[in-house]
């Protein structure tokens, strides 16, 4: 069964676009693989609440005003996953901790680093569309 997941392209602040936040996730699949803060949209939640919780389970930031900018279809047969995913971007306020049940790290990138890494699920095509449509 197709899923539906969410994920953030969180910039520092509106004067820092290029930067953007990456996680190394913890699990599987793509474990040990940068990715953007996201996740599953749980049963009766709108995209927006499961963005907004995701990033705060995954960093403990408070993703500020999230905007809609895409979604992608990720379909990896190797890992029986099919989600759509609905990429949102902002910035996001508060102390940015790990929480290591879910990610082994995180990290702030310039955008031309994050889109020259290996991204998980297709994280690189999101934000190649953020990069498209958000020009810095």
């Amino acid at each position: 069964m197709t899923k539906a997941t969410v994920a953030a392209i969180i910039a520092p602040d509106r004067a820092n676009r290029p930067t953007v936040l990456l996680t190394r996730r913890a699990v599987s699949p793509f474990r040990g693989f940068w990715c953007l803060p996201g996740g599953h949209i749980d049963q009766g939640e709108t995209a927006l609440a499961a963005v907004i919780r995701e990033v705060a389970e995954e960093t403990g930031l408070a993703f500020s005003n999230p905007r809609f900018l895409c979604y992608t279809d990720e379909i990896f047969p190797q890992y029986d996953f099919h989600a759509v995913a609905l990429a949102f971007f902002g910035t996001a306020d508060g102390t940015l901790r790990l929480m290591p049940d879910e990610v082994e790290e995180t990290g702030w990138f310039t955008l031309d680093e994050a889109l020259s890494m290996p991204l998980a699920f297709n994280h690189n095509e999101l934000l190649k569309q953020y990069a498209t449509r958000n020009p810095v």
